[in-house]
């Protein structure tokens, strides 16, 4: 049995009412993390693969154009069926080859409140794409607790492959400095985006922690929604779940690089939730530690903005 999910398989089988686990009787049904020491198969990564030649029907109206940046709705087909939307910001007014982004938002959230981001990034001279995640095109809560998650959650990574493949499509794009940027959901699917994507040079998570099934069984999740769901619903989810949680994929990002963004004050990534995926994640990478909450401060911004300089050639600050 896999090690990641090996706790899953031991709460189903108290949930189905074994008494052979232990405290199974009395504790049947605890709300309990998954081990996910188990590095992420060949299997596993398999699963988030598509079909890179099928039509990308990329659909773009402009939007206005600020500072020289070309602000585009966006749309192009998901390989898991119906279209992915977002924006693009392009820097129309430089004339050479330019580094590309994509950004991903947290949860909840969608493209554009990535946008602030977006256009900092594109006036310094990065070609930038910020895409809405599944849940955010759909409407409804971001997490079902079912194994629609799970669907999304694959569906998400293609849809981010896909957006890599828009990038390299643009004539004004450098196929080889193309970076990933997320922050807090956005930065943990990182953690697996950064696993499963060759072409990414560089990778930024920011705030992030080790997943969904992290975040819902740590002490951040003050609602206690797990404990308040079904023993058996909540079984079925960590099964489905546990698999694809972004911090097993996360050792086989190199040869991307990466920089890992966290917060000493975060109220809804602790501490030790970070640490864990900084601890998973393969050497050489740059950790960064703030004195700050969620939204980390100015100098994590700049320290942002110069690693990427290094890695990609955003344009320097000034």
């Amino acid at each position: 049995m896999k090690p990641a999910i090996a706790l899953v398989a031991l709460f189903v089988s108290a949930c189905a009412g074994s008494t052979t686990g232990p405290r199974a009787a009395a504790d049947s049904c605890a709300v309990a993390r998954p081990d996910f020491g188990g590095v992420a198969t060949a299997a596993d990564r398999n699963l988030f693969a598509y079909d890179a030649s099928a039509p990308l029907n990329l659909q773009k109206t402009v939007e206005s154009t600020n500072k020289g940046v070309e602000v585009s709705a966006i749309s192009f087909s998901s390989p898991d069926g119906g279209s992915v939307t977002g924006l693009l910001f392009d820097p129309v007014t430089r004339s050479s080859l330019r580094p590309g982004m994509v950004l991903m938002h947290g949860l909840p959230g969608n493209a554009r409140v990535m946008a602030a981001q977006a256009q900092q990034l594109a006036e310094h001279g990065a070609v930038v794409i910020a895409i809405d995640a599944p849940f955010a095109r759909r409407g409804g809560p971001p997490v079902q607790f079912s194994t629609r998650d799970r669907d999304e959650q694959i569906q998400l990574i293609k849809d981010l492959q896909r957006a890599v493949d828009v990038l390299r499509a643009r004539p004004n794009v450098d196929d080889a400095r193309i970076a990933y940027l997320g922050i807090s959901y956005g930065g943990a699917m990182g953690a697996l985006f950064a696993g499963i994507e060759r072409r990414i040079e560089a990778t930024v998570l920011v705030v992030g922690d080790g997943g969904l099934v992290s975040h819902f069984t740590g002490p951040e999740d003050s609602s206690g929604i797990l404990a308040n769901l079904s023993c058996a619903t909540r079984a079925d989810w960590l099964r489905a779940m546990t698999p694809i949680e972004p911090i097993r994929f996360i050792a086989h990002a190199p040869p991307t690089a990466l920089l890992l963004q966290s917060g000493r004050l975060d109220n809804l990534v602790p501490a030790a939730d970070a640490q864990a995926l900084h601890t998973a994640a393969p050497r050489p990478n740059t950790i960064r530690w703030y004195d700050a909450g969620h939204g980390l401060n100015q100098q994590a911004a700049f320290d942002r903005l110069d690693w990427l300089h290094e890695e990609i050639g955003l344009d320097a600050r000034q």
